[in-house]
């Protein structure tokens, strides 16, 4: 099989857009933006999604779950066939999947239908994940180049706008109409996205010719990394994940912030995300990935936290203020949170010994399952105290996350850039 190796390939000039590694990497930007539109869209309308299905915090939660399966299971077999079909092929599937799933939340009117259609976003979702992080390795290595926080930073971007964008329309388009309209934009967008990615010969990953092997054990020294980095990545996708899924909430059912300013809280965190994630290959660069992430990580959700109890303190008296208070420590949460996945998706996939597509789908299986799960727990907690203080939770689990960074020691400040000369993005 023929393979694309980095010698070379520095300062050479590719020729067709086909197999091309620039052009790749100009389809992986738009693909991680397209994954960020369809994967928020329905952010800013899960209060209204919630009350018109009548649905309890601890039930919502319940429903959430549907999420978490779908994409553990997107992501435990993308990791296989990306291996054996290539990344482009699997991305080729699940770019029809994960809008879909948007199309039937879009027209829920039953618990059923939501659960059924979160089910198939999460699946269509982890797979493309799996996939672009996978080919995201070799374009680094074929541009001798950090692009993956920036990669990433694409993803957050295209949160960040279909959030605002639904902020904006919640008076005039209803969550069905937002969502539908979201959905087919996306499909007729991810077409021409994915055309230019590397295909199965090229990008590393078509592997079951060489006798290279599709799966790792769950157990042994072999994938204690995979592990460790996992569970660091749980930590931080939590904490996304409950900042996308309660931040509305939180701000329309406990501080009394009007419909469409709810949503600001996420947008918030969103934005501060796209600026993070956009430095981040500096940052990994200039002080090594194990201090990036600790140093944000835990910086960020002291000011989370506080910035959380100080709004529901002043509520009462103030809406205005809390909204300010609460935004503010969004922002903060969402710069600290930006880095933290990438990096460990970047580790996962040069693990020595296993195929970057398996160890990037065994460290997004279980970051991503945090992603969905994590939403569920809090919502369960807060049907128990309030929702305030059930914040506490995705707020703890990424400051413990930052633990695992250890895995993480001593990357960043070599490899990639240090081949390249240089640092950052193009």
């Amino acid at each position: 099989m023929t393979r694309v190796t980095t010698r070379g390939v520095k300062g050479a000039r590719f020729g067709s857009n086909r197999n091309n590694p620039l052009a790749a990497r100009n389809s992986l930007w738009a693909l991680f933006f397209l994954m960020g539109i369809v994967s928020m869209a329905w952010v800013p309308r899960i209060p209204e999604i919630k009350r018109s299905l009548q649905l309890s915090d601890g039930v919502f939660g319940l429903v959430l779950i549907s999420s978490s399966v779908g994409a553990a299971l997107g992501a435990q077999f993308a990791g296989r066939l990306i291996h054996r079909f290539g990344s482009r092929n699997v991305t080729a599937i699940a770019q029809f999947v994960m809008p879909s799933g948007l199309i039937i939340v879009s027209q829920a009117e039953t618990v059923e239908a939501l659960v059924l259609g979160l089910f198939i976003l999460g699946a269509g979702y982890s797979s493309i994940d799996v996939a672009v992080n996978s080919q995201a390795i070799v374009v680094e290595k074929l541009l001798v180049r950090r692009y993956m926080s920036s990669f990433h930073g694409a993803w957050s971007a295209g949160a960040f706008a279909t959030t605002a964008f639904g902020g904006l329309i919640a008076n005039r388009l209803t969550p069905s109409e937002n969502l539908f309209l979201v959905a087919v934009v996306a499909i007729a967008l991810y077409l021409p996205s994915s055309f230019f990615l590397l295909d199965g010969e090229h990008d590393e990953h078509q592997g079951s010719t060489d006798g290279e092997p599709n799966r790792v054990p769950w157990r042994g020294k072999l994938v204690l990394p995979l592990w460790l980095m996992g569970a660091g990545s749980v930590g931080a996708l939590i904490a996304e994940g409950s900042a996308s899924d309660w931040g509305g909430i939180l701000l329309e059912d406990h501080f009394s912030i009007e419909k469409g300013l709810s949503a600001s809280a996420f947008a918030a965190f969103a934005f501060a995300m796209i600026i993070s994630r956009f430095v981040g290959d500096r940052l990994y660069a200039r002080f090594g990935m194990y201090e990036t992430v600790t140093f944000l990580a835990i910086g960020s959700s002291v000011i989370w936290l506080a910035s959380i109890m100080a709004a529901w303190s002043v509520s009462d008296q103030s809406s205005s203020i809390a909204l300010l208070v609460i935004v503010i420590g969004f922002f903060v949460a969402g710069f600290g949170v930006g880095p933290v996945f990438p990096a460990f998706m970047l580790a996962a996939g040069t693990v020595p010994g296993i195929p970057s597509s398996v160890g990037i789908a065994r460290v997004a299986l279980l970051g991503i399952a945090g992603y969905f799960a994590g939403p569920t727990i809090t919502g369960l907690i807060s049907e128990a105290t309030s929702l305030p203080i059930a914040m506490i939770y995705p707020i703890a689990m990424l400051a413990l996350g930052v633990l695992m960074a250890l895995s993480l020691k001593g990357m960043g400040t070599e490899g990639t850039n240090r081949e390249a000369g240089g640092s950052g993005n193009a």
